[in-house]
């Protein structure tokens, strides 16, 4: 049986962009002619997408480095290079996307729902995008853009409209197994549940998803016993079903059960504490006085039901179809969420003893021309570094005359009157 892994941290790479080509129309007479070089594509994104089918994050913890395609070069003849292929990766209903530092970014709630966590690389212009009147025949390309580099937390909670939920082996898996096509691990001895398991339950002409939650102990919400690994999949719940056990399995009696098991909930969300909820008391054959007379003096309203029987249970389901309606009809539609981040700072400037270090998309696009020590290329890239602040930025910050600076692999020496000259 395939594991059900609900937390991964993916690596994810946007393709790189294509190089621009340097290219001309060769006439007699005329060795360069018309520049005619095209561009680079774009590189592929990487792209999650949410999908009913999926129901665990296994794939990405066992592979967890992903890469969408690169873009193709361009050509002459003003051929531009292909784009590069987008990588689309599946994720289950109720994925929740983090960034490094634990920032919730999406909540991917609805089928078909997209996001782009890798940006592909920008292409490389050709010779023929730099003609201008003072330059008729550039001899210099762009080269194209390396991807985007994240890594990102995965974490799934469940979609179900009701959230089984009880003390190990109190008969949750024995009642879903029996009510759906789930097929949960059942033996007489604790925590046998090591997995939440969906299963999708139907009823006469009524349809509802139920999620049978590993069991809870007392100070789960803490992190105690298993249970704390799973609370989170009570969340997107509509009802609760709270299974209570009489048997001497257990060593609370059922009150006692149902005290630890609201207070764990209640812990781990108070939005849990108003969330409908339905208390059973299960293996009837069981049942006493004791077991059911705390209920009726604490206002607690039980349902009796015997999982392995099947007294009881269909009451109960058609009471769970009927809660999950009425939640669904009363609450917010769960929409899908996405968190629009600012963009970083364009570069930043830091320095050590070896010189200046420029970082930052907008530097690398500033020198990422294929011929540096072409005079025409040499003073486009000055004109960049001027437009982008960052000439300005590093005299703000003490450059000197005659001082390294390196912009990715590219190491040049600052000279600000080349800066002057290249903004007049």
């Amino acid at each position: 049986m395939a594991s059900f892994v609900d937390s991964v941290r993916l690596f994810a790479r946007g393709g790189s962009g294509g190089a621009g080509v340097v290219a001309f129309v060769k006439r007699k007479g005329k060795p360069r002619g018309r520049p005619i070089g095209g561009n680079g594509g774009k590189g592929g994104n990487v792209i999650l997408v949410a999908d009913p089918r999926i129901g665990s994050l296994l794939r990405y913890d066992r592979k967890p480095h992903w890469r969408a395609g690169d873009g193709d070069h361009g050509s002459g003849e003003l051929r531009h290079g292909k784009r590069g292929e987008d990588l689309e990766l599946p994720v289950p209903l109720g994925t929740r996307v983090k960034d490094e530092d634990g920032t919730l970014i999406a909540d991917m709630v609805e089928p078909g729902q997209r996001l782009v966590i890798a940006e592909g690389g920008r292409g490389g212009r050709g010779n023929a995008s730099f003609v201008t009147p003072d330059r008729r025949a550039p001899s210099f390309a762009e080269q194209g853009e390396y991807g985007e580099d994240l890594t990102i937390l995965l974490e799934l909670q469940l979609v179900a409209d009701a959230a089984l939920i009880g003390y190990p082996n109190a008969g949750k898996s024995t009642l879903i197994a029996s009510v759906s096509a789930a097929t949960p691990k059942i033996a007489d001895y604790p925590f046998t549940t090591l997995t939440p398991h969906l299963g999708v339950v139907t009823i006469d002409d009524r349809e509802f998803v139920m999620a049978d939650i590993p069991g809870l102990v007392a100070g789960a919400a803490d992190g105690k016993g298993l249970g704390h690994e799973f609370l989170r999949h009570t969340e997107r719940a509509n009802v609760l079903v709270v299974l209570l056990d009489p048997s001497e399995l257990q060593h609370d009696p059922p009150d006692r059960q149902y005290d630890v098991l609201v207070h764990e909930l209640e812990a781990h969300s108070p939005d849990l504490a108003t969330r409908p909820r339905i208390v059973v008391l299960n293996k009837a054959d069981l049942l006493d006085d004791i077991a059911t007379d705390w209920a009726a003096e604490r206002g607690v309203e039980l349902q009796v039901i015997s999982g392995i029987t099947g007294h009881g249970v269909p009451e109960l389901l058609h009471r769970v179809a009927d809660l999950a309606e009425l939640a669904e009809r009363a609450g917010p539609d769960r929409e899908g969420y996405v968190l629009h981040r600012p963009l970083g700072t364009a570069f930043r400037i830091d320095h050590s003893e070896e010189g200046w270090v420029v970082s930052g998309r907008a530097a690398e696009r500033a020198v990422n021309l294929d011929d540096l020590t072409n005079p025409d290329a040499a003073d486009l890239v000055a004109k960049r570094l001027v437009a982008t602040g960052i000439d300005a930025a590093l005299r703000n910050e003490g450059a000197l005359p005659g001082d390294d600076v390196r912009i990715g692999d590219i190491v040049f020496t600052y000279d600000p009157d080349a800066g002057e000259s290249a903004e007049s």
